[in-house]
């Protein structure tokens, strides 16, 4: 999937790349450990996966990971259910790097990590003793000065820049003011102006109209290698085919092979099944997000029509998810496409629609949804969602059911990454969502049955 915008945004990291001395890895590769954001899981990871592999590096010298409760506290000092500190954060991330160290006997590891992640890659290496084991570090999109800095805006928060925890990470490390710990390689990859974290205006806080404090190149650090990708939103900066040219070129001073993942003709696609908790500090809310193991839900997989979503046959594959949550493996056909229907006490028959996979991957993670009282008047329920990435109206070529207007999206900026579309009729139908050359095919099915079609973008 190349589009203009891509091509530009590799032009430049190319450029800015080649003239730094990036000291590339040896010809060995090295274990790679992925970090993802707030409120995120490994499955983000699943194309930068694909690409890694398809360059080249070992896939079993790649590794995801999924924390628990991936949210931050409101106030980093006090306790709160379902979420997590930055010293929890970076506890878990401590105790994966050692067990991939001792999986692979390997004595150095790379981490990479998107957003959040990049707070508690930071704070492993200065002050968890990551400095000893890690080589390389990059950091896509890192609110490495917070989101906002501004005097009595909730300074307790991970993601204030005059938070304790940002600002002794940001304390200078030598006498040059290099912001990172040295002894280790750092690259930062950020938009030059579309990141909705790195914005000089408070609207994607709830603050419009209110300074931030924070620039565009709030993700750049003093001592880095720093990267900027025109018009990438806040996810691309780890996620898009210009930020995988970025990361390979400073991890081997090399240009990739490739920049899409490179097809194969055996298909086994595995993962974990999720919930979604109850948080009683935010009723309006209603649930949280986070990575423990949904016991008990019910999982069927069907091919369907690429054409439609209509299903071609009986289920491919059906499991009751166990105790760990894993589903899978599950063998797929190529260039089939599969709807995942989820189905679980409390919870509304969960339809998910995806295009084919090209590759395997052990990190197709599932979770149901639950349709909210606002909802409860509409006919059918179909999400249309990008987990990698965002909504632009102004950069992007979409379609939702023949609609180029999509619900939910604003006319500017990228800081949505889904849209809902209420039906008036329960009628079963097809209902087609496309984004920049992706194009995905579901059902419609009804509300009132409690059922709810996902159209999830895999770019």
């Amino acid at each position: 999937m190349h589009t203009r915008r891509h091509l530009i945004a590799l032009c430049l990291a190319t450029t800015m790349l080649a003239a730094c001395n990036t000291a590339p890895l040896s010809s060995e590769r090295p274990p790679i450990v992925f970090m993802h954001g707030n409120g995120d899981s490994a499955a983000l990871w699943q194309t930068t996966l694909w690409r890694f592999e398809s360059n080249g590096w070992p896939r079993e010298r790649l590794f995801t990971v999924d924390q628990p409760f991936p949210l931050a506290r409101d106030d980093d000092a006090v306790a709160q259910p379902g979420r997590s500190s930055t010293a929890e954060s970076m506890a878990f991330l401590k105790a994966e790097v050692e067990r991939v160290l001792k999986t692979t006997g390997a004595s150095k590891v790379v981490l990479i990590g998107n957003s959040r992640g990049g707070n508690t890659i930071r704070n492993y290496v200065q002050n968890g003793g990551g400095d000893q084991v890690v080589s390389h570090v990059v950091l896509g999109g890192n609110p490495a000065h917070g989101i906002w800095a501004v005097k009595g805006l909730r300074e307790g928060n991970e993601f204030s820049g005059l938070s304790p925890f940002m600002q002794r990470l940001n304390a200078p490390k030598n006498g040059a003011g290099d912001e990172v710990t040295p002894g280790v390689k750092w690259l930062t990859v950020r938009s030059d102006n579309n990141d909705k974290y790195a914005q000089p205006d408070g609207v994607w806080i709830g603050a419009k109209g209110t300074p931030t404090n924070i620039g565009f190149d709030g993700p750049a650090l003093k001592g880095a290698t720093n990267v900027a990708l025109p018009r990438v939103d806040h996810r691309e900066t780890s996620f898009s085919p210009a930020a995988f040219d970025a990361g390979w070129r400073f991890l081997t001073g090399e240009a990739p092979r490739t920049l899409q993942p490179v097809a194969e003709s055996t298909i086994t696609l595995s993962g974990k099944v999720t919930g979604l908790g109850l948080d009683p500090l935010h009723p309006a809310s209603g649930t949280f997000v986070n990575n423990l193991p949904f016991a008990g839900a019910r999982l069927a997989i069907f091919a369907v029509d690429t054409a439609t979503g209509a299903r071609r046959g009986a289920a491919a594959w059906e499991q009751t998810i166990a105790q760990d949550g894993r589903w899978g493996p599950f063998n797929a056909q190529p260039a089939t496409a599969y709807e995942f229907v989820l189905s679980a006490p409390g919870y509304a028959t969960t339809h998910i629609y995806r295009s084919p996979f090209p590759r395997s991957s052990a990190v197709v993670q599932l979770r149901p949804e639950r349709i909210a009282e606002a909802d409860r008047d509409a006919k059918a329920l179909v999400v249309f969602t990008r987990p990698r990435g965002y909504f632009d109206a102004q950069r992007d070529a979409m379609r939702f059911d023949g609609q180029a207007t999509l619900p939910g999206v604003p006319p500017q900026g990228a800081g949505v990454s889904s849209s809902k579309l209420k039906l008036s009729s329960d009628a079963l139908r097809s209902v087609v969502a496309e984004f920049n050359g992706e194009r995905v095919a579901g059902q419609s099915w009804p509300a009132a049955q409690g059922d709810v079609s996902v159209l999830e973008l895999t770019y």
